[in-house]
């Protein structure tokens, strides 16, 4: 078991203060899920610190979410921050954290512009639109085939709503910049054994992380539909932390910043 590095341990404390601060002030009415989280850019909601602020943020509903983060965060960040030093290792997680919400938020852009459109060649306006995404999906249904299509039912309209909601549900949780260290742990220790809490069977980083990235991949582009999918994950915040993880490793190993300009 490897000890707790400072830097981990003062990032997964922030992200447990906020988790039970999140938890406790919800029964006095305030959400800070509404302030903290992800919007989409567009929304009433969004305010610029949401792609910093959101990385610290996790679901009250599902205590395994914040969990299975900060045991992920423990495990492979204090093996990159003992062999980078804090300053390394906190850059790294920042930019692979923003670096995830960037490119989940580039996603949902093109989910909700091709929704949008969809709906709109079906004659319905901008106001029609917009209650409709925020209702529950069977009155969604239920809307859709009364009031405008009179039976004739659109094509695909799960993954419709599925695009069209992105407006209005918030992004939030570590998952983003913990792929990101996924990555840079893997291409660092590739032949290091891992094992899954509920498959118990080693297998090595270099085919482990390859085989998590690809059922991200396949049920971001499945959707909720798919046969992969696990629920209301953002797969491509995920796909895009662990993208800006393989970018900065390659850039600081082409320019040698993995031997010098770092303060331990």
């Amino acid at each position: 078991m490897m000890r707790i590095t400072e830097t981990v341990k003062h990032l997964i404390i922030i992200n447990v203060i906020l988790w039970a601060a999140t938890l406790a002030l919800a029964d006095r009415g305030i959400d800070l899920v509404q302030l903290f989280a992800l919007h989409y850019p567009e929304n009433d909601s969004f305010r610029f610190w949401q792609p910093i602020t959101s990385m610290f943020m996790h679901s009250v509903a599902s205590p395994m979410h914040i969990l299975f983060n900060m045991l992920g965060l423990w495990m492979f960040g204090s093996s990159l921050e003992m062999r980078w030093g804090k300053i390394k290792f906190l850059s790294f997680y920042m930019i692979t954290g923003v670096g995830a919400g960037l490119i989940h938020t580039l996603v949902n852009y093109y989910h909700f512009q091709t929704a949008q459109n969809l709906l709109f060649e079906s004659g319905l306006t901008v106001a029609d639109v917009n209650q409709l995404f925020q209702l529950p999906y069977e009155e969604f249904v239920g809307q859709l085939n009364k009031q405008y299509f009179n039976g004739h039912f659109l094509e695909n309209v799960q993954a419709i709503y599925d695009n069209g909601t992105s407006y209005y549900v918030p992004a939030l949780g570590a998952s983003g910049a913990l792929y990101g260290v996924l990555v840079a742990f893997g291409m660092l220790y590739p032949n290091m054994e891992l094992m899954l809490l509920f498959l118990p069977i080693p297998i090595k980083a270099k085919y482990f992380i390859p085989l998590l990235l690809a059922y991200d991949f396949i049920s971001g582009v499945a959707g909720s539909t798919g046969l992969f999918n696990g629920g209301n994950i953002a797969h491509f915040a995920h796909l895009g932390g662990a993208l800006f993880g393989f970018l900065l490793m390659w850039y600081w190993n082409k320019t040698q910043f993995n031997k010098n300009r770092w303060d331990r």
